[in-house]
């Protein structure tokens, strides 16, 4: 079983809340209420800059050059591409270029942030990448999984074009590349340091969790 897959498994009641969260379906159904969907949307653009700086402790924690430059690729992708296509993506929705620069972080977003930042000073890369994976390869799954549901509206659901990024070849590919990179990295680890690792990825998930309630809630 590879890494990946053990670590789902460890954390399945966890990982089943997260990628069939109600934010999810109603997401798919059409049915989610437009100010959540923004909220989610704003709050996911200040992730996006924190998830920047996870890639580049990537880098910085890397050991070998091919390391470094899939880090280097996936920070290029954040700053030159991924962020100015979430801020067009949420000038469709009203929110303003302005406003995203001036808001601020609710208390989800901070934690679930700075967790994985600090997963990454604490640990090596293998941890950064663990903490990292439910988000990279989460949203994956949720795209295949809303593909699947016989309510998941495609059609006239406002929606949609969230639920088609994620499906996209481009999306999946790279979380086909996350999955192999560690795989990559966590062969043959001994018992202690694969039960630290299940802690991280739980942990990741259940913050993941409580980024979708706080798109519900609109708390901050």
């Amino acid at each position: 079983m590879s890494l990946y897959e053990h670590l789902k498994n460890r954390c399945q009641d966890d990982w089943n809340a997260y990628i069939q969260h109600d934010f999810v379906r109603q997401l798919g159904q059409g049915t989610l209420a437009k100010e959540c969907f923004q909220h989610y949307l704003k709050q996911d653009y200040l992730f996006l800059t924190q998830f920047s700086r996870a890639w580049g402790l990537a880098i910085f924690k890397s050991e070998d050059l091919d390391s470094m430059r899939y880090a280097q690729a996936g920070l290029n992708a954040m700053l030159d591409t991924e962020i100015g296509l979430h801020v067009q993506y949420c000038t469709e929705w009203g929110i303003t270029a302005a406003e995203l620069q001036s808001l601020p972080e609710a208390a989800a977003t901070v934690a679930y942030t700075r967790y994985v930042l600090d997963a990454g000073f604490a640990g090596d890369l293998l941890d950064l990448h663990v903490a990292l994976a439910p988000c990279i390869i989460g949203y994956a799954e949720i795209a295949q999984w809303l593909a699947k549901q016989p309510d998941t509206l495609r059609e006239g659901n406002p929606y949609n074009a969230w639920i088609e990024m994620y499906l996209s070849d481009e999306y999946q590919q790279a979380a086909r590349v996350e999955r192999e990179l560690l795989d990559k990295l966590g062969q043959d680890l001994p018992p202690a340091r694969l039960s630290s690792l299940e802690h991280r990825f739980r942990t990741a998930t259940r913050m993941e969790v409580s980024f979708w309630q706080m798109g519900l809630d609109l708390a901050d």
